[in-house]
């Protein structure tokens, strides 16, 4: 009978496990095919910011560092008089943003606000203005607002911390019940606390899915619609909560007889890889895979968090259960194990944290010019002081002090949880703000400088802009419009630049087109003076026509 109870309990455990690696294979098949991408920010506008164009453009382009996605309603183009003058839904293609704008609407300074969401699932939301013809009061937006409601983004960083305790504590009391409890002691107490990080996770990890669809939209914690939460379900991020559930609940089958006594070998393995894939999907789900190197952030991410809550879960079961309980010949034989454990842990936790730095900050001014990179020196600072107090602790480890001194190492025990709550709490913040290499390179376009016209040819009109109209390095864009001001198709772009008054003689600037109307280049004028640009744009295999501009180079 006894016997037959033992298979049951096995087929079970192995059943719930399946459940729960099903769960997780679901997630994985509906996961989006979508690219990496950063925290987006806008590099660049068409018309420039607060520019006055001679003409009312066609339409209104947003160039964002990395590529985008839409937030439903969340982008207006708004005229002097307050009406909307934006025309049918804008177009999205990658880093690109086309507004078709109304080109009857009056002269006057108009609107832009916008909220997209970048690939690592934050919201990037922003408002300028430009004028057609000659500056005027700017409009006012009545639409609904589009900035991050407060409770929703304190709320976000409440649950991202809320996440990462319970993920501690679930380590830490799995790691310690399956290596270093002594036998004679009870498991209740931490077969409490192991329970209670499991579902504190798995609250968190609904409660970010859930504050995740105002948090990108906007609107308060209980506007959540069946649209919007569907969108969230949908995208990177949901698919990585999902399989983060899915693991959990793999895992919690193989938990519960972990709590009762030892595990078998083949079960501590089958609960250290569940483990480790869902350490993955933290990163996943954030700034890991949307950096330039998504593959060494995600593993360095992982590892990262991997190493915190072994270390900080194993000191909360250290000081909270051992340390009062165990004896003297018990924290013996237990101290030396876990200070090479921690020793271990810390020193992957620094490397990884140097790797994760060195892509996120990108530069040495970042680091104290952005508040991401302040957040990370504040958050070094604490560790350096962590590592201080661990050191102290682990002196009394090796003279073999610690096991007749528990109150000294408990002490040093809870002032290094102490210090690292609030990193925690840097930590839950670091996430959801934006990176430093991309914060510092937030450089949306001025009118500084700034040139645009319009020529005419039999096929097209032409809108040029170019920025910033100086010396050195410029961004050209072409805009191709039909007579009647609809965009024009353009099957080849070719450009030119000159300066005969000073003999430079037609340099060639390759053009990238970005949509079918829009293309853009790089080109460097070496001297002040009238250049002169030749431009040709062909919109069929036979036809094309050539057009001349010339532009002050100051």
């Amino acid at each position: 009978m006894a016997i037959m109870n033992m298979v049951d309990r096995r087929w079970s455990v192995r059943l719930g496990v399946a459940a729960g690696l099903l769960v997780t294979l679901v997630a994985l098949l509906l996961a989006p095919a979508t690219p990496a991408s950063a925290h987006a920010v806008l590099v660049s506008s068409s018309p420039v910011a607060a520019a006055v164009v001679p003409e009312a453009p066609a339409e209104v382009v947003l160039t964002f560092s990395e590529s985008v996605r839409k937030v439903t309603g969340k982008i207006r183009v708004i005229a002097p008089d307050g009406s909307r003058a934006d025309r049918g839904e804008p177009a999205f293609e990658g880093s690109v943003v086309t507004i078709p704008v109304d080109r009857n609407a009056p002269r006057g300074t108009y609107l832009v606000s916008y909220r997209v969401i970048s690939a690592d699932s934050h919201p990037v939301s922003g408002a300028f203005t430009y004028s057609v013809g000659a500056p005027s009061p700017p409009p006012t937006d009545t639409g609904s607002d589009s900035r991050a409601d407060p409770v929703v983004d304190a709320g976000v960083k409440v649950v991202n911390y809320l996440g990462y305790v319970g993920l501690l504590l679930m380590v830490g009391a799995a790691l310690v019940l399956a290596a270093l409890w002594p036998y004679r002691l009870s498991r209740s107490g931490p077969a409490r606390l192991l329970w209670a990080g499991t579902i504190l996770l798995a609250v968190a990890t609904l409660a970010e899915l859930w504050l995740q669809v105002p948090y990108t939209a906007g609107g308060g914690p209980f506007d959540v619609t069946g649209a919007g939460l569907g969108d969230v379900l949908g995208s990177t991020y949901g698919t990585a909560h999902l399989v983060r559930l899915g693991l959990l609940g793999a895992a919690a089958f193989l938990l519960r007889p972990l709590t009762q006594g030892p595990v078998g070998r083949s079960d501590g393995i089958i609960l250290a890889v569940l483990g480790a894939a869902a350490l993955f999907t933290w990163p996943l789900a954030g700034h890991g895979a949307a950096s330039p190197a998504p593959a060494v952030s995600v593993l360095v991410d992982a590892v990262h968090l991997g190493s915190m809550a072994a270390w900080l879960g194993g000191l909360v079961m250290l000081a909270g259960f051992l340390l009062p309980r165990a004896d003297e010949r018990e924290l013996g034989a237990i101290l030396p194990i876990w200070s090479r454990w921690a020793a271990l842990a810390v020193a992957a936790l620094l490397l990884a944290g140097t790797v994760q730095g060195l892509i996120e900050v990108g530069s040495l001014p970042a680091l104290v010019d952005t508040t991401y990179g302040r957040l990370l020196l504040a958050k070094i600072i604490l560790f350096a002081l962590v590592i201080g107090v661990a050191a102290y602790s682990r002196a009394l480890v090796r003279r073999r002090t610690a096991a007749g001194r528990p109150t000294s190492v408990r002490r040093a025990v809870w002032a290094e949880l102490a210090i690292t709550a609030v990193i925690l709490g840097l930590s839950a913040t670091l996430v959801q703000s934006t990176p430093a290499r991309v914060a510092a390179g937030d450089v949306a376009g001025s009118a500084s400088g700034y040139f645009s016209t319009t020529v005419t040819s039999p096929l097209y009109s032409l809108q040029v802009e170019l920025d910033p109209a100086e010396r050195g390095n410029n961004s050209l864009h072409l805009y191709a419009y039909t007579k009647d001001n609809r965009p024009q198709p353009a099957v080849e772009w070719r450009a030119t630049a000159a300066l005969p008054s000073a003999g430079i003689e037609p340099i060639e600037i390759p053009l990238l087109p970005l949509t079918d109307n829009h293309a853009t280049g790089e080109v460097n004028f070496p001297a002040v003076g009238e250049w002169q640009l030749r431009l040709t744009v062909r919109t069929s295999d036979i036809d094309q026509a050539t057009v001349n501009v010339t532009v002050p180079i100051k």
